[in-house]
């Protein structure tokens, strides 16, 4: 098949933790063509969807993790899968390559399904599973998130559209910086902000759990670093090896049938004790660390499941 992978730099990918890293490496074994580019080089065109990038191959090699031919242009109906894997913010860019990438329906098959990472930003779609998550709410009224932290004491402040542990913070009930924090926040931007009541059972790891085709296949347990509230990897988490637990089993079951529905073939969920906290569907990752503490080919598992839907 012929793959082209829509993501940020390879150059600065870390080959033995980039999960997108590793869904080339193992397309490249299973004989598939490479094809490289940017989200900036994304173009619609006259009715054609196109990108302006570089075949690729990728080799685990620290510091050169791939050799790109000349830079070319593509028409992206050519190809048989386009990999939507730059990371979030999930911002007005980020929106706007989903919308052009949708146009490709029919023609070329889209990982994650861009009309639904479209529609089901990681901590929106966990709205549609009350049962399953922590008391939430989403706001940009002081008074609403006050009266939020009033209600539950200890919470979890954060940016409704970030990632990677960046802008999040716990106020607890002692903590007098609400009102500085929401004025930093409003200050740069316009969105909303995301409150949860903070679960003491972080401090022994956040899991994330990876689901292929909506079917959980394993879980790594992250542990924040010693006086930090952060359990993510991009910020000093610590991955552990961990199983399924039939907690993990049932948020998986309850939730996978939908994502498999909307075509989200890889998908990783965050689960702080008993409950679900994100669904990660923009750019997932965690496939290398369960791949070493569970010894099984996680990447094969999705390839499987694309060239199952061809």
């Amino acid at each position: 098949m012929k793959i082209a992978f829509q993501m940020d730099p390879i150059g600065a990918v870390n080959i033995n933790a980039d999960s997108s890293f590793r869904l080339a490496e193992e397309a490249q074994a299973r004989g598939h063509e490479l094809f490289y580019y940017g989200p900036d080089q994304l173009a619609y065109q006259e009715g054609r969807i196109t990108a302006r990038g570089h075949d690729m191959t990728v080799q685990r090699v620290a510091g050169n993790p791939a050799v790109l031919g000349p830079l070319r242009e593509v028409d992206l109906a050519d190809f048989d899968v386009v990999w939507l894997r730059q990371d979030p913010p999930f911002d007005m860019h980020y929106i706007t390559s989903t919308h052009l990438l949708d146009r490709l329906k029919g023609q070329t098959l889209v990982v994650n399904d861009p009309f639904w990472v479209r529609n089901y930003p990681e901590k929106l779609l966990v709205l549609n599973f009350p049962q399953l998550t922590p008391p939430t709410a989403i706001a940009r009224d002081l008074e609403t998130i006050r009266a939020f932290k009033a209600r539950h004491g200890d919470i979890i402040l954060k940016p409704l559209y970030g990632n990677g542990g960046a802008g999040v913070f716990r106020l607890d009930e002692n903590d007098r910086n609400l009102s500085s924090l929401h004025e930093l926040f409003t200050g740069f931007s316009r969105e909303p902000l995301i409150v949860q009541k903070y679960l003491p059972a972080v401090r022994k790891g956040d899991k994330r759990v990876i689901l292929v085709d909506g079917e959980a296949v394993g879980a790594i347990n992250r542990v924040p670093a010693e006086g930090e509230t952060r359990s993510n990897m991009h910020v000093g988490g610590r991955p552990e090896k961990i199983g399924l637990t039939e907690r993990d089993l049932e948020i998986s079951a309850t939730i996978g049938p939908l994502l498999r529905e909307k075509g989200q073939v890889f998908v990783g969920i965050d689960v702080i004790g008993d409950y679900l906290t994100e669904i990660n569907v923009t750019s997932p990752t965690g496939i290398q660390e369960l791949e070493r503490f569970d010894g099984v080919n996680i990447a094969a598992r999705i390839w499987e499941a694309i060239e199952a839907k061809l």
